[in-house]
């Protein structure tokens, strides 16, 4: 269970009913954009309020009538997911800032500029958002604040998502490094040869093709062959 002292609000109103529990702010962020999270570790206390700063709790009535259960784990779950997180100005703030550079990041790896064909540095796509004075709210996932954002910059930067396809053998004497490749990036299409050799076709953000190739010769000490496709 969280700290009381670390909790906040999550508000639903439904009809002229207000349902509340008090809640990890993150974590429950992190429910609201998808996140599977245990509600154990979201929930300060196990009680559905109608007023939780008055510490009045819902009438079990009213909580069956709109929720149809009185299982306070899945109830809390859709208050998070469909209400309101109730944050402090300096939680907003904090998270406002990791969602910007959450944004700036994501960008900064899949997109490139289509005149140069090269990745625009994390500080030029920064600057364009405060010129296009780009709002982050918190509430919202990362892939839609991306969508806006690049909506947002394209009249200042140009700016376009784009993925590469590579194709990959590596060295039968190298196959142990193969795992740490796949990890960590899209596998498209793979096949190991009768020698031993690993062949295969990765999908990556044009971003970050340069930190492909550096990691690709790293583990295999650059005895890797690769052909770019598109």
């Amino acid at each position: 269970m969280v700290s009381l002292d670390r909790a906040v609000v999550a508000r639903l109103k439904l009809k002229k009913k207000t349902f509340e529990v008090l809640v990890d702010p993150e974590k429950a962020y992190s429910i609201k954009e998808g996140t599977e999270i245990s509600m154990n570790d979201v929930l300060a206390v196990e009680e559905v309020f109608e007023d939780a700063s008055k510490g009045k709790r819902a009438s079990e009535s009213d909580i069956l009538r709109e929720f149809a259960t009185t299982d306070v784990m899945e109830i809390a779950k859709r208050i998070i997911r469909e209400g309101e997180i109730q944050l402090t100005t300096e939680q907003r703030r904090k998270m406002v800032e990791e969602k910007r550079r959450l944004v700036i990041d994501t960008i900064a790896r899949n997109a490139i500029n289509p005149q140069t064909g090269t990745p625009h540095p994390p500080l030029r796509i920064e600057l364009a958002m405060k010129e296009a004075k780009v709002h982050i709210d918190p509430s919202k996932s990362v892939d839609e604040l991306v969508s806006r954002t690049i909506k947002a910059i394209r009249p200042i930067l140009p700016i376009r998502i784009e993925e590469r396809e590579v194709a990959v053998k590596i060295p039968n004497i190298y196959s142990n490094r193969v795992y740490e490749l796949q990890k960590r990036y899209n596998v498209v299409r793979e096949e190991w040869q009768p020698d031993g050799s690993y062949i295969a076709i990765f999908r990556i953000p044009a971003g970050i093709k340069d930190e492909f190739f550096e990691f690709l010769n790293k583990i295999t000490h650059g005895e890797a062959e690769t052909r770019i496709l598109r």
